[in-house]
This record gives C-alpha cells, sequence and structure tokens, in this order.
C-alpha cells in the first residue's frame, strides 16, 4: 500500500469542522485508511497547527486557547503515526532550498518535502497543491480529488 505526509491544511480542515473542506478531508483520510494505505504526520505540522489555532481570528487564525489547541493536537498525535526528526531531514532540505532554488515561504513547503523525501513516503495529500509546484519530483494529491473518484484510493 502507499503512505502518504498530511500537509497541515488538513489537519486543521478535520480539526475545522465548521469550514467547507472538512467532510471532504475527513473522507479523503478516512478512504485512504480503509484502504490500508498509511497517512503520516510530522513535528512541523503540530508546530504549524498550534500556530493557526492559537492565531486570533482576524489574523486568519482560529483564536482557540492553548488548553483547546493541546487537547486538538493530542487528539492528532493519537490518530496518525509521527514520522521521526532525523539529520537527514536537514542535508535534504539544504540540497532543495539550494537547487531549486527555493526562497519565502515556500522554504517550509521544501521541509515537509524534505520529510517526504528522507522517509520515502509516496505521496503529499495537500488542499494546497500550488505551493508545490516547485517540487516536480514528488506526487501531490488533492483530498478534493479523493472525495471525487473513490477509485483513487487505490494509490
Amino acid at each position: 500500500m502507499a503512505s502518504y505526509l498530511a500537509d497541515t491544511n488538513i489537519l486543521l480542515r478535520l480539526a475545522d469542522t465548521p469550514s467547507p473542506q472538512n467532510p471532504i478531508a475527513a473522507h479523503a483520510v478516512a478512504g485512504l485508511v480503509e484502504q490500508r494505505h498509511e497517512v503520516f504526520i510530522t513535528a512541523q505540522n503540530i508546530i504549524e497547527f498550534w500556530s493557526v489555532a492559537t492565531r486570533p481570528r482576524d489574523s486568519n487564525g482560529f483564536g482557540w486557547t492553548c488548553e483547546r489547541t493541546r487537547a486538538e493536537v493530542h487528539g492528532v498525535l493519537e490518530k496518525f503515526p509521527l514520522l521521526q526528526e532525523a539529520p537527514e531531514i536537514f542535508l535534504q532540505w539544504v540540497r532543495l532550498v539550494e537547487t531549486i532554488p527555493v526562497t519565502g515561504k515556500r522554504v517550509h513547503d521544501a521541509r515537509l518535502v524534505a520529510v517526504l523525501k528522507t522517509h520515502g513516503v509516496d505521496h503529499l495529500l495537500t488542499f494546497n497543491s500550488g505551493d508545490f509546484a516547485l517540487f516536480t519530483d514528488i506526487s501531490i494529491v488533492d483530498p478534493r480529488r479523493l472525495a471525487a473518484t473513490p477509485e483513487s484510493f487505490r494509490g
């Protein structure tokens, strides 16, 4: 079966039940797991999740308390296997940002790609496929595509 790294936007949509993207993210993740694919997260996801969850609503955040955010993070950690940090991730990241080259906010996306490559994960599951357009050698999967075509769950 295939392996997937969830982008932080997937985790945020799963936690944000009023979001119109919530059922799409939930269906995509449930379908992948049902088909016995692995869906992983990384420490960076948790850091980014905390940042958005605790940021005020008027600054494009959820405006949650630290207590609520902590509870949500623990739920995420119970549901998804966490890929371990490794020195190779940094080395892979340096190669990516120097060779592509990567600038600005995309350097954070490059780190997710470095985690994916270091751990040999097959796909990146994200609502923001355009953010990863620089990285032409990875498989990007939009959960809307999985929701629209159940046969896509086969990997």
